[in-house]
């Protein structure tokens, strides 16, 4: 088993293979998204001519490549990147706050990130966590036991049962797409980031008042703290349909926020904002061992400085409910091949791919403007 880099109270990571590693790792243009990973990759390496040793003994990293094995995707050298980035649903340590431990950590957020071979431009599918899918077989980032493959299984459980790896590996399944990187975050770390950014400003259209991410903002502009963004993208149950689907639609509404605004308080300008932003982000995340260092982040910073909102297409992989509960989505095949065909082409995802998806529907999406 491969030594990792331990930081108390964080989450495990994982390393997912070295493909299109040429000299372009230098020019990593990760764009930010995942709930947080906006404002994580964006300042990861950005503290390193600032305080290389502190922020580089803040990382947690993890090399997995053995339990991912051989049989995966092909290696395609080409200059883009695609990268899984989860937000784990854990609720050890100082994440206790958010609710109780109902057993193992599952992936409450999954996004896979393209940054096309220019990195002018990136595509993210989101992948609701609800989605019934083939699980396959993997092995387990904790005990090295094998988890059997599973028929019709949640997607979020590939994480519970055998942790980033197994993670990857059903992504990669569904996919047919190779992952370069891995990068999850969690809920304390998210938080700490966005205070120290100085909040995020996002307009809501209409009131959201939930009570399960225990957020109330009414019509207007707000100017969120850590824990106000935080209950913004865990918020469900009062907006659109209530389901998973919904609050994927605020999730991709507030990263593009967040891209913003990291671009509009001088994140690439300011000295003492940059090594303020880097300590929080380098604390916060869990990569794979190949972005385990910050001279590894300081590329992602390098190349993300010319992206920004309007560069980054974000969608939901296409869905439909399952008939036999409601509470459960069934990927559409010839919708989802689309997807992943766009991506794995380096071409922009087409609109048709989506129009008749679950996924699109309802007006979650329009509550934050």
């Amino acid at each position: 088993m491969s030594e990792q880099k331990k930081t108390p109270g964080r989450i495990r990571g994982t390393g997912t293979g070295t493909r299109r590693r040429k000299p372009s790792r230098r020019h990593r243009a990760k764009v930010v998204t995942a709930w947080t990973v906006a404002g994580v990759v964006v300042v990861g390496g950005a503290g390193l001519g600032y305080a290389y040793v502190t922020l580089d003994g803040n990382l947690s990293s993890i090399d997995i490549d053995a339990k991912l094995g051989t049989d995966r995707p092909d290696d395609v050298d080409d200059g883009s990147q695609d990268i899984l980035v989860l937000g784990s649903d854990s609720r050890s340590g100082d994440n206790g706050k958010y609710g109780a431990d109902e057993g193992a950590a599952r992936s409450d957020t999954a996004m896979v990130m393209h940054v096309d071979k220019g990195h002018k431009s990136a595509s993210v599918v989101s992948i609701p966590r609800d989605t019934l899918v083939e699980r396959p077989a993997c092995t387990s980032d904790t005990t090295d036991d094998t988890v059997p493959a599973q028929h019709r299984a949640m997607f979020n459980t590939a994480y519970e049962v055998g942790g980033p790896a197994c993670a990857v590996k059903t992504v990669e399944s569904m996919s047919g797409i190779r992952m370069d990187h891995y990068i999850e975050v969690d809920f304390t770390g998210f938080e700490k980031l966005i205070d120290e950014l100085g909040g995020v400003e996002i307009t809501t259209k209409t009131a959201i008042n939930d009570s399960k991410s225990h957020l109330d903002l009414e019509p207007g502009t707000h100017t969120l703290d850590g824990e106000e963004s935080l209950g913004l993208v865990r918020t469900r149950k009062s907006v659109g349909d209530g389901s998973d689907l919904g609050r994927i639609q605020l999730q991709q509404a507030f990263i593009k926020a967040l891209m913003e605004q990291a671009k509009s308080v001088g994140v690439f300008s300011s000295p003492k904002k940059l090594f303020g932003l880097a300590n929080a982000a380098t604390k916060a995340v869990t990569t794979d061992s190949g972005l385990g260092s910050v001279k590894e982040l300081t590329g992602f910073a390098n190349g993300l400085k010319g992206l920004g909102a309007k560069n980054v297409h974000m969608v939901t992989l296409p869905v439909e409910y399952d008939p036999a509960d409601p509470n459960r989505v069934l990927p559409q095949e010839k919708a989802g091949r689309q997807v992943w065909a766009a991506l794995r082409n380096d071409l922009p995802i087409p609109a048709s791919a989506t129009e008749k998806s679950a996924g699109d529907k309802g007006d979650a999406g329009k509550v934050v403007g």
